[in-house]
């Protein structure tokens, strides 16, 4: 089963979800919220997002990523793919280099549909 990603789809189809209290989760909607905290079961991921997340233009470059959290260039670009294939950040290349923005309705959603009283 194709799921889209994308920060807006995930974040309807998770708005969307019932209260966990009264009518368990769907498949798909389990399915997309279990991608949003996996992606962030890596503490290298939790503090890439919370980097871009605290930048003060919203948005960081790949380039400036590397010495935070000191893993090499590859090993970053490889924890972004997982970030951004779960919605949380959205990737814009401009050139050589990929810009990062958080893309915090994701989270939001899946935090909600889990915590629902």
């Amino acid at each position: 089963m194709a799921t889209s990603t994308a920060p807006e789809a995930l974040t309807q189809a998770l708005t969307g979800c019932c209260d966990p209290a009264q009518q368990p989760l769907t498949d798909e909607q389990a399915e997309q919220i279990a991608r949003v905290f996996k992606a962030l079961a890596d503490p290298s991921r939790v503090k890439l997002y919370s980097l871009i997340a605290a930048a003060a233009p919203a948005e960081m470059c790949a380039c400036d990523l590397t010495e935070p959290v000191g893993l090499s260039q590859p090993t970053v670009s490889h924890h972004m793919k997982l970030l951004v294939d779960a919605g949380l950040v959205t990737r814009e290349q401009r050139g050589r280099w990929a810009y990062y923005r958080p893309a915090p309705g994701p989270l939001n959603a899946a935090a909600a549909a889990l915590t629902r009283t």
